[in-house]
């Protein structure tokens, strides 16, 4: 029986979730299934440029799990490309260091502290908002999982020499 996975820390939660090829009904399509914890190592080796040892520690895993992450984020994104499929971002052992609110009255979005609840769109004052760490399951678990680590290195700091 696997081992079963370690939590990752993702940032924040991805703007857009599904992605396809202009012109081409996404329900014709072959669907790449990109978990949030890939989305995430690729934001952090190929979008920031950190090496992969600064990644890992970013997302508190090893470097050698963050090798295998980014590699094979890297060939579903290169089929997505190549082949024309439907790209959908979701799922995956994690947890959010931050947080999207979108207001659905001015369309203002807004980055938080997954800990800070927010009540009213700083802009409009409306209350009509959609937390984004939400939509993929999360929130209160985020929270708790970050208070409770010391902070998000704390492990792998008391692990260290």
């Amino acid at each position: 029986m696997p081992r079963p996975k370690n939590d990752r820390i993702v940032n924040e939660p991805p703007l857009f979730s599904e992605f396809k090829p202009i012109g081409v009904a996404g329900i014709t399509l072959k669907q790449i299934l990109l978990s949030l914890d890939e989305f995430e190592a690729t934001r952090l080796a190929d979008y920031k440029g950190l090496s992969h040892e600064a990644a890992a520690d970013e997302m508190n895993i090893s470097r050698s799990t963050f090798s295998r992450l980014i590699e094979t984020a890297r060939k579903k994104i290169a089929d997505f490309i190549i082949h024309g499929k439907l790209l959908t971002i979701d799922g995956g052992n994690v947890h959010f260091r931050n947080n999207i609110i979108k207001c659905f009255d001015c369309g203002y979005m807004f980055r938080t502290n997954i800990g800070v609840p927010l009540l009213n769109c700083p802009d409009c004052d409306s209350t009509n908002l959609i937390n984004l760490a939400g939509g993929f399951g999360h929130g209160r678990c985020c929270i708790n999982t970050n208070k409770n680590r010391g902070g998000i290195h704390a492990r792998k700091r008391q692990n260290r020499p």
